[in-house]
């Protein structure tokens, strides 16, 4: 069954589920919406030029997570078929809302980060997923 799930996955949907996916990031965490306060609450300074050291390789490997979650969304959507992007809408915000945020949820119980990191960083993997999953299901 795995294989022939595996044989329908349109790797291009996914990959521009994946970019779709990263681009966002680069809106949700500019200074039109959340930078300054997130830059704030995880204690960066991007004029430091350690910072900027890397980052190519974080951004990088941001993707290839966000790809893997755009691919495990395309898995989901061939077993549990959506018939239009409101569906993968829906999807991507219970995928989203359930495994994402109680994942995150978890290791924030342990670090003792605040909520308002919280609600920034489980808000974009959310909306993120969401997008993916309209992407996806509506893109046939």
């Amino acid at each position: 069954m795995f294989n022939e799930v595996l044989s329908h996955i349109n790797w291009l949907h996914v990959v521009v589920a994946a970019i779709a996916y990263f681009a966002l990031g680069s809106v949700w965490y500019s200074p039109v919406l959340f930078a300054k306060k997130w830059m704030k609450l995880v204690n960066l300074d991007f004029n430091d030029p350690a910072i900027k050291k890397g980052m190519a390789v974080t951004m990088g490997g941001s993707f290839v997570f966000m790809f893997i979650i755009s691919f495990g969304l395309a898995v989901l959507l061939q077993i549990l078929p959506a018939v239009n992007a409101l569906g993968g809408i829906k999807l991507g915000l219970l995928v989203g809302l359930t495994i994402s945020s109680a994942t995150i949820s978890i290791n924030y119980l342990y670090t003792r980060k605040s909520l308002a990191l919280y609600l920034i960083d489980c808000g974009y993997h959310v909306v993120g997923i969401a997008v993916a999953g309209a992407i996806l299901a509506g893109w046939q």
